[in-house]
C-alpha cells in the first residue's frame, strides 16, 4: 500500500507540475479567452471595457504596471476607464493574470 500511495503522490505532482507549464507557456489570447477577458475587452476595440492597447498605452514606462494591474484584475475596480465595474477576478490564477497582464503590456 506504501508503494501505491508513493506512486500517487508523485504522479499527482508530476500532474500538478505539468498543468502550471502548461498554463506559463500557453498563448496569452487563449488565456484571455478562456477566463473571461475577452468577454470584455479586445485588442484594439473599447467593448464593456477598454481596449487592451488603450490599457498598454496608459501604463506604458510605468515600472510597477504589472504587479499594478495584476492587483486591480484580482480585486477588481471602477473609476479608471468610467463608471462601469470591472468584477473581481479571484477565481483566476495569480500566474495566469500575470501571463494575460504582461502580454497586454507587450501591446
Amino acid at each position: 500500500m506504501n508503494k501505491m500511495k508513493s506512486y500517487l503522490l508523485a504522479t499527482s505532482a508530476s500532474v500538478l507540475a505539468l498543468g502550471a507549464v502548461a498554463t506559463a507557456s500557453a498563448d496569452p489570447v487563449a488565456l484571455a479567452t478562456q477566463r473571461g477577458c475577452m468577454a470584455c475587452h479586445q485588442i484594439e476595440t473599447k467593448v464593456v471595457g477598454p481596449a487592451y492597447k488603450e490599457v498598454a498605452a496608459k501604463y506604458k514606462g510605468q515600472a510597477d504596471a504589472v504587479a499594478a494591474l495584476s492587483a486591480k484584475v484580482k480585486a477588481g475596480g471602477s473609476g479608471v476607464w468610467g463608471p462601469v465595474p470591472m468584477p473581481p477576478n479571484a477565481h483566476v490564477s495569480d500566474e495566469d493574470i500575470k501571463v494575460i497582464v504582461e502580454w497586454v503590456m507587450s501591446l
